[in-house]
């Protein structure tokens, strides 16, 4: 497949650099303000793809990626867009206009973008319907845990709910408390510090960024039973309408009264068709959901197969390009 990168920060970059082992040639790769594209007269031959190690090169000291404007490669020569440019809250711009202009064209769409899909899922799903491509989005919801192929393997109208450690900042903070018995302010500090944690941490530790998973969980089990795409309107649900609770000032004596009783905290997301919630809880300290460091975990509770967990590296560059990868392999060829 010959793919479009848009986004070449750490996910970005990292489909960029990882595409030819899985198969694939890039043929444009953007950030905000630059871009390299492969020549169009020749972009439908094999092996004149970009040279993504030499644009990711420039960037990282501190020049373009290349000659081209960013508009450039959303309008190159492409199979897939890779949307992995920042997510946006409320009119997920401009990734949702990136979906759409890809779908315009009739090009498959893989999204590491959680807006569109967070904000805008019926849209999504709205162009999808009149276009030859198609758009998966496997990386928005816990990096390489392959949890929305799992839940598609499943049958979505089979799965009754989706919970779990879904951001590993929180997931850090939490662990570091409980087992040093150190408090709120100190381990944070120390996220920040080790990178695990960003200079504004607010969007992992007020639990946004679970709760945006989350509701794109609970759009994928309520679009089983929308009647069609003109009925998933009224079946999904939005960020603003999800109940999140974060883990700011959570006092260090929390995980030790647990800890008591056999117990520890976490920051847990549950998804149903109905509601989105997202809250420090209470759960066993040797359960499933007690996951340490940045880990994540997901158990997904079926009609038939009972109880499901999946776990492992829920962010990362590496691990994050390693589904939206297995999302292309998904795609059907194009007809050239």
């Amino acid at each position: 497949m010959r793919l479009a990168v848009l986004g070449a920060g750490a996910v970005g970059g990292s489909v960029a650099e990882l595409a030819a082992e899985y198969g694939h040639e890039v043929v444009a790769l953007a950030d905000s303000s630059s871009a390299v594209v492969a020549d169009p007269a020749s972009a439908t031959e094999t092996g004149t793809g970009v040279d993504t190690t030499a644009a990711l090169t420039r960037k990282a000291d501190g020049s373009d990626l290349g000659p081209a404007a960013p508009e450039d490669a959303l309008a190159a020569n492409y199979d897939v867009l890779v949307e992995a440019t920042p997510t946006t809250l409320g009119d997920a711009q401009p990734g949702f206009d990136h979906v759409a202009t890809a779908l315009d064209r009739d090009r498959h769409v893989v999204l590491a973008n959680k807006g569109p899909v967070a904000e805008r899922y019926a849209e999504v799903r709205a162009r999808e319907a009149d276009s030859a491509g198609e758009v998966l989005f496997e990386a928005t919801v816990g990096g390489a845990i392959p949890i929305l192929s799992t839940v598609a393997d499943l049958g979505a109208d089979r799965v009754d709910a989706v919970r779990g450690v879904l951001n590993g900042t929180a997931n850090f903070v939490l662990s570091r408390m409980a087992a040093e018995g150190l408090d709120y302010d100190h381990v944070l500090a120390e996220a920040q510090d080790l990178g695990v944690a960003e200079a504004d941490p607010s969007f992992d530790v007020e639990g946004t960024d679970a709760a945006l998973k989350c509701v794109i969980l609970a759009n994928r089990l309520a679009e089983a039973d929308a009647e069609g795409v003109d009925d998933l309107a009224e079946q999904t649900t939005s960020l603003d309408e999800a109940t999140v609770e974060g883990i700011a000032g959570l006092p260090g004596n929390a995980l030790e009264l647990a800890a008591e009783d056999g117990q520890t905290v976490r920051l847990i997301g549950e998804a149903t068709r109905d509601a989105v919630r997202v809250g420090p809880r209470l759960v066993p300290e040797h359960g499933t959901l007690a996951v340490s460091g940045t880990r994540n975990i997901v158990e997904v509770e079926t009609d038939h197969a009972g109880r499901l967990a999946i776990s492992g590296r829920g962010a990362g560059g590496d691990a994050t390009a390693s589904a939206v990868l297995s999302d292309v392999g998904r795609l059907p060829e194009p007809s050239r």
